[in-house]
């Protein structure tokens, strides 16, 4: 078996649609040499129907992030199908309408608590649950939304991204001594499902396709995924709490 990643054990999170960034890393993953599993949450059905069009079929672990249960019985679903692991990929978001859209000043801490849970802390919880299975040692990759900034329309979905940044470089902290790696992929904006889902997104779109130094594909998952596998290799064994921009250069530039 030849390809960066040959050899290489990985758990995807967050395919829906061949049209997500998850898709793309999974396939692209499977064509360098990893196996692959993935987890889905929901529409399970749907998510293996996606998983068919891979390379190579991957099996699909039932997986809510938010769900204790879920989480403590990972390590053991995923022996079923690897010995191990080597790499996971998180790319789980979600954040209730009434987070997003222009709505910040009045989302209730309910739907805020919910959008926290799912987007920030379930990054630590993903670790967690995986951490068994990371032996010598692995990476950890979420994908965000530059969070240095306030994004309109984002809301309460960038202070969660914020919080994931914050987040990774604490389990860059607690997992280093372990031989466990956690970085982020900062990607421009994609038409994903997720993005669909925020009103008044087109916004990021306009600006990025006009802006952006290297010009934006708004379609196109690749450089985003291609980050995220080059960081899961053993091409970056050094490089923990970093946050990888892939935006077409997007976030250098200053006003315009």
């Amino acid at each position: 078996m030849s390809g960066l990643l040959a050899g290489k054990r990985l758990l995807v999170t967050g395919v829906i649609t061949d049209a997500s960034i998850a898709f793309s890393v999974a396939k692209i993953a499977q064509e360098n040499g990893a196996q692959v599993v993935l987890t889905g949450f929901g529409r399970l059905s749907l998510v293996e129907r996606i998983a068919r069009r891979l390379p190579e079929p991957a099996p699909v672990i039932e997986l809510d992030v938010t769900n204790p249960e879920h989480l403590a019985g990972l390590a053991d679903k995923v022996r079923e199908h690897v010995d191990g692991l080597d790499g996971v990929v998180h790319s789980i978001g979600f954040a209730p309408q009434s987070c997003l859209g222009g709505g910040f000043l009045d989302a209730p801490w309910e739907d805020v608590a919910t959008a926290l849970h799912v987007s920030t802390y379930s990054y630590k919880s993903l670790a967690m649950a995986a951490l068994p299975l990371m032996s010598p040692g692995g990476a950890v990759v979420g994908l965000t939304f530059d969070a240095t900034k306030a994004w309109p329309v984002y809301d309460w979905m960038g202070v969660a991204k914020a919080g994931l940044e914050s987040a990774s470089r604490y389990l860059a902290l607690h997992l280093g001594k372990q031989g466990i790696r956690s970085n982020l992929v900062a990607a421009g904006p994609l038409r994903t499902m997720a993005a669909k889902s925020i009103p008044g997104f087109v916004q990021f779109e306009d600006a990025w396709s006009a802006r952006a130094p290297l010009g934006w594909d708004l379609t196109d998952q690749a450089p985003a995924a291609r980050a995220c596998l080059a960081l899961l290799s053993d091409w970056f064994p050094a490089t923990t709490g970093e946050i990888v921009h892939v935006d077409g250069g997007y976030h250098a530039l200053g006003a315009a």
